[in-house]
């Protein structure tokens, strides 16, 4: 049965809509009428330090549905583009929301984009399970799930509760903004993350990967079984053999610390995680 703890709806399966709607209620009770005096400086202010931030306890934990997040848009918007009409005049958007949560930087008026914000706060619990911190849920994940098995979660199937599941729906995007320094090498993909510049192996060595028997195979696997009748689907091309060269010499160039995890480091200059630089480099 879910049940409620500090205020979210917490169970054993997905939280539904229905369960999420006092979120919008909470929102939408924070509409005032004396918005309509404000300009719309002030509503914008109004919206991001009154109404969104009501959002941002979920927003840290929970993935939340797109629909409550357009029930919340839809109450955002109201109160920037609302005003005093008759009866039967309409009130019109006067820009796309789109354009309206980009930042003030990039031609929008700076409203919070609460999708890209949900990213962003969900992402740090990625970033303290690739960097294996000492928290208990991250060692339970880790020998529950992925010990057994030497494949990291983005070459696993779908696992676990529907909250890591949520978590693990975010990984292109946490791959897509990391480089990777090797150590222990069991969360880094050899062929599909990237570790060796500014390609993954997969596109640096197109001819040998095609002849790649694990094409999910981690750098501590194909270092431990560094034998190419166990990789690689032989005979060889010369191309590919070529190749081969340059994945040794790569492997042969890392410079490991076996007994520390991988570090993960972000495209934006920094090793910890920041939902606002997050946030930032995606607009």
């Amino acid at each position: 049965m879910p049940f409620t703890y500090l205020g979210l709806p917490l169970g054993t399966t997905r939280p539904t809509i229905a369960e999420l709607m006092p979120l919008v209620d909470k929102v939408e009770r924070r509409l005032s009428s004396t918005a309509i005096w404000l300009t719309y400086g002030g509503r914008v202010t109004f919206i991001n330090s009154a109404m969104t931030p009501l959002l941002t306890y979920v927003l840290c934990v929970l993935k939340v549905p797109l629909q409550i997040i357009e029930f919340v848009d839809r109450a955002r918007r109201h109160c920037l583009w609302r005003k005093s009409t008759d009866r039967d005049e309409k009130t019109y958007s006067l820009a796309a929301w789109d354009l309206v949560c980009k930042p003030k930087k990039k031609g929008g008026l700076g409203l919070i984009d609460l999708e890209v914000q949900n990213q962003g706060l969900l992402l740090k619990f990625l970033h303290k399970f690739f960097h294996k911190h000492d928290i208990p849920w991250v060692m339970m994940i880790w020998h529950k799930y992925y010990q057994s098995t030497p494949t990291p979660p983005h070459a696993s199937l779908p696992c676990g509760s529907f909250w890591w599941r949520d978590i693990c729906s975010l990984l292109d995007i946490y791959r897509g903004v990391t480089t990777c320094t090797v150590n222990a090498g069991d969360s880094v993909l050899l062929w599909k993350d990237l570790w060796t510049g500014h390609n993954i192996l997969q596109d640096q060595l197109p001819r040998l990967f095609s002849f790649s028997v694990q094409k999910n195979v981690t750098i501590s696997t194909y270092c431990l079984n560094n034998d190419p009748v166990a990789q690689f689907a032989l005979p060889l091309s010369v191309e590919a053999a070529s190749e081969l060269d340059v994945l040794n010499w790569l492997i042969d160039d890392l410079d490991r610390d076996m007994g520390m995890p991988d570090q993960w480091l972000y495209v934006w200059g920094d090793s910890e995680y920041r939902t606002k630089k997050f946030y930032k480099f995606f607009f």
